[in-house]
Parts: structure tokens; C-alpha cells; sequence
């Protein structure tokens, strides 16, 4: 078996005739590759999204906690000049020579129709991204150690995927310095030597990585960012470790699995948690949704996090969609969803009038309403207490998007036709209905049932004079928003003399609590009571000498 070296002077001599005669097709092959690269990645951020999605992409030995880890420094390790060099660790199994062969070609990515084997990358030039910032990237490997060049090799007139040994700078000496010498170099060490005008683009990118990057990637548990340099007090990048770690993974009957995923990030500037319940569900793809990009897929898989707490969001907005890794969406809902979409070239949307991200987001709204279903009503012995703060999850504040307002209400639309409102019961048994069946009340007899109850007051009728009654729990001004998007309204005024009718109220409370109960009634006459049957009810005490109170 040939030697890494080898192996690479083999692809130099055969496939690109180092050494014989020039490819006839070497100047039109050197304009595909150019042309792909400036049109599939216009941003700066792709060549980041690109070598991320690229190490989730990557095999790792078994027993070791995938990471990747961004260091940059303005040590010129390279001798090419560069004013700073970004470095790439990660500790995957590292390149085989079919990795190599890959590399040195055009759209004949290994992974190329591995969509069902998790695979997230697809376009097959995803490393080739990084020349937007360097002109001289370098791979060191599995005992390869080679770099590329945008400008065309003298030998063969092609760049970009002409391979060329490295026997000097940069040395792994070098590379350790900077890495940690009391650390253990990962497999694969990529050098990013920066173009001069590139260099203020990349820190800003690294300081602006989401700490949420890792929330829908199976593999890798540990991103970091750091800046390297002699002197410290010169770092400009905002340093942040991210990790991730995923429990409590419950499988569901309907092709759909829960967990909880807690991300933890740390930096310079940054010391935040968060966990997620996470919501994974298969949908088959229906034949009229599929497109030749994504034809051995059968299956979409829609997944949806929901922050239990703030988000770890860096700067003033947060990605609400996510194709694996985050898109520079902001949704407005407060949960994010996660599928494989099919995006612009600039990765800034998905492709709202591609009837395959169509189909997805049609699905959408069944994946969110059995995912709130799940965390409201298979709750076990959690209190009623518990689950309004559940509630906070609905999108009831409109989009920018047209095609996202249109998930919105279809889950409106599901939602309202859900058993998933808590009614009051006074008792450890919880009880769900239809938004439509439930009544809120006024605070003021809210307050009045609660001192009732106190006072022994028997209140397990409330709901069966006509209407279901709110939740106390969730019948509070925090969720008026919620509550309004379901449409749940006030009971109405009738109600409240059936209820004094029918519990005691009026007998049955000490006397502050019944001058009370004469207050709310006399402050709500004319708006509310004043044309309804509580005027035909005793509602006077008095007393006869040597009787007990009554009511008139």
C-alpha cells in the first residue's frame, strides 16, 4: 500500500500529468472549479458552516467525544506572510485516500447520496469554500501533510485541487505550540493561512458563533473558538467552548422520539446553559414533493427545540430555522425547527417556493402540535402548576414570512381542536379540553373562590354550571397572548350566579369574605350583572332573633 506521499505524487503524475503532457481540459476545469466556489458560497460565513458541517460529516473512533476547534493566531506559521492563520483541530478518524482523492476533484464528494446515513453535506466542494479566505489552505492528516493553491500550478495550469507535498513550514512543532503543548494534536489539522482583506471578516464570524450551532448535530458534542497570541491583551475574537449532551431519549408511537439536550457555553464574554426538549418525528415524503436533489430520500425527519429558559443567543437575534446547521432566519417563534431543507446559494433562506421545503413545512404543524401534546399531557404526576409555562412555546406572535404565518395558523387550527386546556379541579386529577370549552374569570373572584376554598367551601363543581373553568394557574395576565391565540375567552356573566347559587358562597364564607363577594358584585353591576338572573338571587343576609343567618 502506497504511502501518503506516495499516493500523492500518484494524483499528481495520473490525474493531473505532473511531469507528461497538459490536460487538454486543465483551463476549463480550473474555471468550473472557480465559478462553483464564488457562486455556491458568496458569504464569508460558508467556509465556517462548511468546515462544521463537514466534521459532522466525518467517522470517529469509537470511546471519543467528538470536538472541533477553531484557533486563530497571527503567528505567520506558513512563512506565506499572512497577517493572521486560522487553525482547525478535530478529532475524527482522520482522511483516507479516498478522502484525498475527493478533495482533489470537483462534485465527487464521498458522501454523495449518503443522505440516509446522516450525512448533511451534499455539493461536494464544501472544503473547497475555504480558498473565499486563503489563498493556500493546508491539510494535515493521517500522515499527510499537503496544501492546495487558488492560483493555477505552473506544472499543470489547474488550482484548487492540484495537491502539493508539504516538507517544511508549517511544522507540527509549530502546529503543538499553538494547540497546547500539554495536549494531544487531534487526527486532522487544517491551516487557513487568511487573505490580508479577509482577516476582520473571519474574527467577526468566529466571535458570532451561536452557541446553539450544535443543538441538531448527532455527532459532534464540542465546538470551541479562542484566539492564540504572544501577547493576550491583542486578542480581538471572543472566545466561547460550547458542548452539548443529550438524556432522558423516550420513543413515541407515532414514529417520533423525545429528549432533553442541555448546551452549555463559556467564553470570555459568555457563561450560559440552557436545556431543550427536543421533538424528532419521520414523515414519509409524498411523491409530489420530490425533487432529483433528494430522490433516495424517502422519509423527511422534522425536528423542534424548545428552550426551557433563555436562549443562548450572541447578539440581539437568534436563528428560528435550522437545514443542520443555523440559517440566517429569524422566524419569530419561539422554538426553532430543524429539517433538511434545500437553501439559497447564500444560506441566508430556504427555498420557500421548492415544493420540497413546501412539503416539510406542511408537516410542520402535525410535528408541533403532537410535540406540545406530549409535553402537556403526558406529563405523569406533575402538577397543573407545571404546565402553563409549556404554553409559552406557541407561535403567537406573527412573522415576516408569509409561508411561516401560514404554519402558524395551521397549528392554531390544529390547537383549537385539541383536548390540551387544564380546567380548574381542585384536585391532584387533571382534566384537558378543547380551547373553545374553557372559561377564564375575573382575578377579583378568583381571589374570592381561593379564601372560600380556605374556609372549607366545597368548589368541585366549578366547572359543571356550563363551561369548563380556566386553570388558576394558567388564568393569569402572563398568558393572555397565549390564551388569546387559542381563543379562549371569559365565562360569561350568567356564570357567576349560577356559581354563587350553587357553592355556598354565600353562607358558607366568614364575613370579610362575603362583604367581598358584595363588592365584586356591586363593581361589576351595571357592566356585567345588572341584566342577568343573579338579581333573582338572595343575596342579603339577615338575621331572625334565636335563628340562624339566611339569605334574601
Amino acid at each position: 500500500m502506497a504511502t501518503p506521499k506516495e499516493h500523492i505524487e500518484e494524483i499528481r503524475s495520473k490525474k493531473f500529468s505532473i511531469g507528461g503532457e497538459v490536460n487538454p481540459l486543465s483551463e476549463e476545469f480550473h474555471l468550473t472549479v472557480e465559478m462553483l466556489s464564488a457562486e455556491l458560497y458568496a458569504k464569508d460565513v460558508h467556509f465556517l458552516m462548511e468546515l462544521i458541517q463537514n466534521a459532522e460529516d466525518n467517522e470517529y473512533p469509537s470511546g471519543v467525544n467528538p470536538s472541533l476547534e477553531f484557533v486563530i493566531t497571527s503567528r505567520d506559521i506558513t512563512g506565506t506572510g499572512a497577517e493572521a492563520t486560522l487553525l482547525m483541530f478535530n478529532n475524527e478518524k482522520g482522511f483516507s485516500p479516498s478522502n484525498i482523492n475527493s478533495i482533489c476533484s470537483v462534485a465527487k464528494s464521498t458522501k454523495k447520496g449518503n443522505r440516509k446515513r446522516g450525512y448533511i453535506g451534499e455539493k461536494g466542494i464544501g472544503f473547497k469554500s475555504v480558498f473565499l479566505i486563503t489563498s493556500r489552505p493546508y491539510i494535515f492528516s493521517n500522515g499527510y501533510q499537503i496544501r492546495f493553491d487558488e492560483d493555477p500550478c505552473p506544472h499543470c495550469n489547474l488550482g484548487y485541487v492540484v495537491p502539493e507535498w508539504v516538507e517544511e513550514n508549517p511544522k507540527l512543532s509549530e502546529i503543538q505550540q499553538i494547540y497546547g503543548s500539554g495536549s494531544t494534536l487531534p487526527t486532522t489539522t487544517l491551516i487557513l493561512p487568511l487573505k490580508a482583506d479577509k482577516v476582520n471578516a473571519v474574527k467577526q464570524q468566529l466571535s458570532s458563533v451561536q452557541p446553539e450551532v450544535l443543538l441538531f448535530l448527532t455527532k459532534i458534542k464540542r465546538l470551541s473558538v479562542r484566539e492564540h497570541n504572544e501577547n493576550p491583551k491583542l486578542n480581538t475574537v471572543s472566545a466561547i467552548a460550547i458542548t452539548s449532551e443529550t438524556n432522558f431519549v423516550k420513543s413515541n408511537n407515532i414514529d417520533a422520539e423525545s429528549s432533553t439536550l442541555h448546551l452549555v457555553a463559556q467564553g470570555d464574554k459568555f457563561d450560559k446553559e440552557c436545556s431543550y426538549y427536543m421533538w424528532k418525528q419521520k414523515f414519509p415524503v409524498n411523491e409530489k414533493n420530490k425533487v432529483e436533489r433528494r430522490m433516495e430520500v424517502d422519509e423527511w425527519v422534522i425536528t423542534l427545540a424548545f428552550p426551557y429558559g433563555e436562549l443562548l443567543q450572541r447578539g440581539t437575534t437568534s436563528p428560528g430555522i435550522y437545514a443542520f446547521l443555523p440559517i440566517e432566519m429569524v422566524t419569530s417563534f419561539p422554538f426553532i425547527m430543524q429539517a433538511d431543507f434545500l437553501l439559497s446559494s447564500s444560506r441566508e433562506t430556504i427555498i420557500f417556493d421548492d415544493k420540497w421545503n413546501k412539503g416539510i413545512l406542511d408537516c410542520v404543524p402535525d410535528a408541533f402540535v403532537n410535540a406540545l401534546t406530549s409535553l402537556v399531557i403526558l406529563t405523569g404526576d406533575a402538577p397543573v402548576s407545571s404546565l402553563p409555562p409549556m404554553f409559552s412555546f406557541l407561535p403567537v406572535t406573527s412573522s415576516h414570512f408569509p409561508e411561516l404565518n401560514a404554519v402558524r395558523e395551521k397549528i392554531n387550527a390544529k390547537l383549537v381542536e385539541e383536548d390540551i386546556i387544564p380546567s380548574e379541579s381542585y384536585s391532584k386529577q387533571k382534566f384537558f379540553h378543547k380551547p373553545c370549552e374553557v372559561g377564564r374569570l375575573m382575578p377579583a373572584f378568583w381571589n374570592i373562590l381561593e379564601k372560600a376554598k380556605d374556609q372549607g367551601v366545597n368548589l368541585d363543581d366549578l366547572s359543571n354550571h356550563g363551561i369548563y373553568v380556566l386553570s388558576s394557574s394558567f388564568d393569569k395576565p402572563v398568558y393572555d397572548q397565549v390564551l388569546n391565540f387559542l381563543g379562549v375567552g371569559q365565562v360569561s356573566s350568567d356564570w357567576y350566579g349560577r356559581c354563587i347559587q350553587c357553592s355556598d358562597l354565600i353562607m358558607g364564607v366568614s364575613e370579610d369574605v362575603y362583604l367581598e363577594l358584595l363588592l365584586f358584585l356591586a363593581d361589576n353591576w351595571s357592566s356585567k350583572f345588572s341584566c342577568t338572573d343573579i338579581k333573582n338571587i338572595p343575596l342579603i343576609k339577615y338575621t331572625l332573633m334565636g335563628r340562624w343567618p339566611c339569605a334574601a
